[in-house]
């Protein structure tokens, strides 16, 4: 199951660091809030390279985060991560489909005119 939120970065959380049993990581939360009728801010926590691709972010942005939900327990306590796995700037895709060529109703794509000079 793939899902993937759509929404405006709010906030890049502080970024963290740290040595485990597998090796050094790197942390950093990035908040979206989503563009629906009563927008929700939901904190996706990125691992690894994600985490430098978040840092690159700027609040105000729209991008497209594909998402994996994974819970864990700890001590009786259940705890939820929101974590990406991709992301997609929305800004630079719009920009990108502007500019391709349509295709016609038979899957044949549009090729325009040079000119509509007869020489």
């Amino acid at each position: 199951m793939s899902l993937d939120i759509t929404g405006k970065v709010v906030q890049i959380g502080a970024r963290q660091s740290g040595e485990g049993r597998n090796g050094p990581w790197v942390k950093q939360d990035l908040i979206l809030e989503t563009e629906e009728q009563y927008p929700r801010k939901i904190c996706l926590v990125c691992w690894g390279e994600r985490a430098d691709e978040a840092n690159a972010f700027s609040p105000g942005q729209r991008i497209k985060a594909f998402i994996n939900i994974e819970s864990r327990e700890f001590n009786g306590k259940w705890y939820t991560d929101v974590k990406p796995w991709r992301f997609e700037r929305m800004d630079e895709a719009s920009a990108a489909s502007d500019k391709a060529i349509p295709f016609t109703d038979d899957g044949m794509q549009e090729v325009p005119p040079e000119d509509d000079l007869p020489f």
